[in-house]
């Protein structure tokens, strides 16, 4: 049974495919999270597979709680804040195109178009809750629109989709060539369900690879081959740091007040008269005033037993008669040492530095001897995240240039690896960064001045001490020296 494919193909030619006829005997591995079914069959083995995509949503509904739990979603705005940086005046993210070895004209429209792309996708606005919903989840979907009666237009409209009614699937066709080889052919398709998933009750809709723009995180479940979010090696210490929390908030409310113990003489009284007298001193002495959040007053609550009650027991004549004693409370209910434990080990899970999580160990900007390793090695991980994130915008563009009539899909498969997205930083980090590295090198400059020429040469200084390489050193030398000419054309100017 055929079924239609809902949106837009991009037609290429089989020269701009040079590996599309190459016999193969086995599939691609899959790297984005697609399953691999057999063709003719899509959406009947789509939905066959009830199990593993029913656990794929279950996990995407498990991040989305994680994420709005406090603890995490501290962590998770740490590293959306570093990785998207808006600016008052410019855009968190430009393309570079200074290793593609295109014509000026080229990158002018290349640039516009992408300008085009963070307009769609309404980045400048939005970019902060489109990294963390990707983040989060670890995979992105958008729509693709554009004018089929007038495909040059462009993308029209980028329109987010729920990733758990949508999934790639990859369609495989065999033929068989000879006895020995087999030619492996793999169409990508999508499946979108409105309902979910999971419902089958309702028949999806199958939409072409080139009407959807996908983005994931790239982390596997090495098992089931299911796409994973950067939050699943945070499931364990969250959950964990949740229990001993609750623990904590028992252990202290049961364990918090101090009890009296009342030995009440009872003399030679039958035991039912000795539990009525017991009973009756117990009406005449106790305290049932309770206060009352709500209303604010004071009032007597005799209705409510409470686990945190006195204790009142008899005690038969010969005894040391009526007496109250007084049971301590729990020990050492403010240590949080456990909850610490936890927290850290969830901080550590989403490579979060731990001295974020500590109020009273600041973060001083631009001094390196207060930087740590594990800033460091935040730094290099939101680095990751964001060339991850960037083949989102590799995917539009590519959709865009093609139906601009910008360049070809062969042109565009020859500088795709070239291309590269420039986030914004934090300014003011990086400025006092560079001003603490700079005020170094001249520092160092300054000690060794009297060692260049006699044990160093200029070349060695500029090259190891000022990091300056040849282009740059030549630069400086010829802006020197036109400032010298300069200067020395003004003094003549003045003589006169």
């Amino acid at each position: 049974m055929a079924f239609e494919i809902f949106g837009f193909k991009i037609e290429r030619k089989s020269e701009e495919q040079p590996n599309a006829r190459i016999p193969a005997f086995a599939l691609p591995e899959n790297e984005d999270g697609s399953m691999m079914i057999a063709g003719g069959g899509a959406y009947g083995s789509y939905l066959n597979m009830e199990g593993a995509y029913k656990s794929e949503v279950d996990l995407i509904f498990k991040y989305r709680e994680m994420s709005s739990l406090s603890d995490c979603e501290i962590a998770i705005e740490n590293i959306v804040n570093e990785a998207i940086v808006a600016g008052k005046n410019e855009r968190p993210v430009n393309i570079l195109l200074d290793n593609t070895g295109l014509t000026e004209s080229i990158k002018t429209k290349i640039r516009n178009e992408f300008d085009v792309v963070l307009d769609l996708l309404n980045f400048n606005n939005f970019g902060h809750e489109i990294f963390r919903r990707w983040y989060v989840e670890g995979r992105l979907y958008y729509h693709i629109m554009i004018d089929e009666n007038d495909p040059s237009r462009g993308i029209v409209e980028l329109r987010s989709l729920d990733a758990t009614k949508i999934k790639k699937v990859n369609q495989v066709n065999k033929q068989k060539r000879t006895q020995d080889t087999v030619n492996v052919k793999v169409d990508e398709i999508f499946t979108y369900n409105p309902a979910g998933l999971n419902n089958q009750h309702q028949q999806g809709i199958l939409i072409s690879k080139d009407s959807i723009a996908y983005c994931t995180s790239g982390l596997l479940d090495p098992k089931k081959k299911q796409v994973l979010s950067y939050l699943h090696k945070a499931i364990k210490p969250l959950n964990q740091l949740r229990m001993v929390e609750d623990a904590i908030v028992i252990y202290r409310i049961s364990r918090a007040p101090e009890r009296r113990i009342f030995y009440i003489d009872v003399g030679n009284l039958p035991k039912v008269k000795a539990e009525q007298y017991i009973r009756d001193i117990m009406t005449r002495y106790k305290n049932r005033l309770v206060y009352d959040s709500e209303s604010g007053e004071v009032r007597d609550d005799r209705r409510h037993q409470s686990m945190l009650e006195d204790y009142w027991l008899p005690r038969r004549e010969g005894g040391r008669g009526t007496e109250i004693t007084t049971l301590p409370g729990g020990e050492n209910l403010g240590q949080m040492d456990d909850v610490e434990y936890f927290q850290r080990k969830l901080y550590k899970a989403m490579h979060v530095p731990v001295s974020r999580l500590e109020a009273d160990s600041g973060f001083s900007l631009g001094r390196e001897s207060e930087i740590t390793r594990d800033e460091l090695l935040f730094s290099k991980f939101v680095a990751k995240l964001q060339i991850r994130f960037s083949s989102l915008f590799q995917d539009v563009m590519e959709k865009q240039l093609i139906l601009k009539n910008v360049m070809t899909s062969a042109e565009w498969s020859k500088i795709r690896d070239k291309i590269q997205y420039n986030f914004t930083s934090d300014h003011f980090y990086t400025e006092l960064k560079q001003q603490e590295i700079m005020t170094a090198r001249m520092t160092l400059a300054r000690d060794m001045e009297d060692f260049v020429g006699k044990y160093y040469s200029k070349e060695w200084f500029r090259t190891n001490i000022l990091r300056q390489n040849e282009e740059e050193a030549q630069l400086e030398d010829e802006r020197i020296e036109s400032e010298l000419e300069s200067e020395s054309d003004g003094s003549e100017d003045e003589d006169i």
